[in-house]
């Protein structure tokens, strides 16, 4: 019976009243998340543009704000949950986490190194200043 509940065509009736709570409580997952988001969102623009806040802390606001959006996209959107029928979602989303990281960190680890190693050093400026 179970196999027959997720072995479904659209347009099925077989089970038409449990198929329209499915479909009112999916439109209500995907509207609370939306406007949990625009919440987000508003609150990112007026963060970054008002001079109410501590200057400093902005930019980890910012980063706090985008790490809760991802969280609700996550969640509301993806419905990526802790559930026993979702860790392969879990680890899937895991490791696209430590490969991005890891790209991010590279590139930031050669950038470093090629400013270090091919900026010329201050005494080569000060002889092409002089002349």
């Amino acid at each position: 019976m179970t196999e027959d509940l997720y072995d479904r065509a659209p347009g099925d009736d077989e089970f038409p009243g449990s198929r329209r709570e499915e479909t009112l409580a999916g439109l209500r997952t995907y509207l609370i998340g939306l406007a949990l988001a625009v919440i987000l969102t508003a609150t990112s623009f007026w963060a970054a543009s008002t001079s109410l806040l501590w200057a400093p802390g902005v930019p980890i606001g910012l980063a706090v704000l985008a790490i809760a959006q991802m969280g609700i996209h996550l969640v509301f959107f993806l419905h990526i949950t802790t559930g026993p029928d979702n860790t392969n979602n879990v680890l899937a989303l895991a490791f696209g986490v430590l490969i991005v990281a890891l790209v991010v960190a590279g590139s930031l680890w050669i950038m470093a190194n090629l400013t270090a190693n091919v900026m010329p050093s201050s005494d080569l400026m000060n002889l092409q200043m002089q002349h």
